[in-house]
């Protein structure tokens, strides 16, 4: 039986924690900056964890 393959669009977003959470990046910080304020754009950099309800399907997701 082959390998199971990881949904790589789900790798790409996420990243593993050490204690295994997944951290994830806000969106609306790629164009369309110069409107933003500082305070907003410094806002969007930060990296918040994914919920508990979807941590499990994205952790499949990624085969964790």
């Amino acid at each position: 039986m082959p390998k199971m393959k990881s949904n790589r669009s789900v790798a790409a977003r996420f990243k593993l924690t050490g204690s295994g959470q997944l951290k994830r990046c806000r969106p609306g910080k790629r164009h369309k900056l110069s409107k933003k304020s500082s305070q907003e754009k410094r806002n969007l950099s930060k990296q918040p964890l994914v919920d508990k309800g979807q941590l499990g399907t994205y952790k499949r997701m990624m085969l964790v």
